[in-house]
């Protein structure tokens, strides 16, 4: 058993508007994180091999490694805090989360990905995204309870 909670296909979807919003500022975020780094990797002329300043730093860069470095640790806190309600992050580029769930009685996860309406598949703990099942009306009834 799962130390993270088993949810129902009920309070999978009741976390959905919290997550849509958090998640879209999470995208937001990492566009913004990506737009630091191409500016200070422009600036340095490399890929830089640490966000915090130099002493050699211009201005300029510092002040960039400073911002990039509050976004990404931002950016870090809060997919924690999602995965403090239970929800397993799969893949932050998509917005693509998992929430332990019983199909049958087995664990399984309800899948859902950022724009979805709904936690609308599942698929065995083993499989990935292309595994994933479309709930039915009939494994609906059974994810309710």
């Amino acid at each position: 058993m799962p130390d993270a909670p088993v949810f129902t296909l009920e309070s999978a979807n009741a976390l959905l508007p919290q997550l849509n919003l958090i998640i879209g500022e999470q995208m937001q975020r990492r566009d913004l994180l990506e737009v630091k780094m191409a500016a200070l990797t422009a600036l340095l002329g490399k890929v830089p091999d640490a966000l915090d300043p130099t002493a050699d730093d211009l201005p300029e860069v510092a002040d960039l490694r400073a911002e990039a470095s509050a976004l990404l640790a931002e950016y870090r806190r809060v997919w924690e805090e999602i995965e403090e309600l239970g929800v397993v992050l799969k893949d932050p580029r998509r917005g693509l989360v998992d929430f332990y769930g019983h199909v049958d009685g087995k664990l399984v996860w309800l899948c859902w990905q950022y724009g979805e309406a709904e936690v609308s598949h599942y698929h065995r703990l083993e499989e990935g995204f292309p595994g994933r099942k479309a709930i039915v009306q009939a494994a609906r009834q059974r994810l309710l309870n």
